[in-house]
């Protein structure tokens, strides 16, 4: 009775290690089981949260720069009409003060002046005899 207890503890052994093995060959598929993929799901959330935060980075960036941007042409604008107004105060200064005043320095000019011409102009030339 012996050999055959041991003939069979060798079979349920024999039988014990291919079900094992049959066991290990199906967990072992290509297939990651939960728990790893759980972990890439994981992994792939964090990289997509990262790239999402240099983005929203790279866009606030880019909005700082478009409001300094809009901001340094409405200071070039206002200087443009600050210029402006300068410009139209000085023609309205110089057509209303210069125009009449020349005509009345010509005037008093003209007014004050003596008929016979200066001193300092050279004789005129005496008249030919024919």
């Amino acid at each position: 009775m012996e050999g055959l207890m041991r003939k069979t503890s060798k079979l349920v052994g024999l039988a014990g290690a291919v079900l094992a093995l049959s066991l290990l060959a199906g967990c072992s598929s290509n297939e990651p089981d939960p728990a790893q993929r759980a972990v890439n799901a994981a992994n792939q959330a964090d990289q997509a949260a990262a790239r999402a935060d240099a983005a929203a980075q790279k866009s606030s960036a880019a909005a700082a720069q478009a409001q300094a941007a809009a901001s340094r042409v409405e200071q070039a604008a206002s200087d443009a009409k600050a210029a402006a107004d300068r410009a139209e105060a000085i023609a309205s200064k110089t057509m209303t003060e210069h125009h009449p005043m020349r005509h009345r320095r010509h005037r008093a000019a003209a007014e004050a002046a003596p008929e016979a011409p200066p001193a300092e102009a050279a004789p005129a030339p005496a008249p030919a005899t024919p």
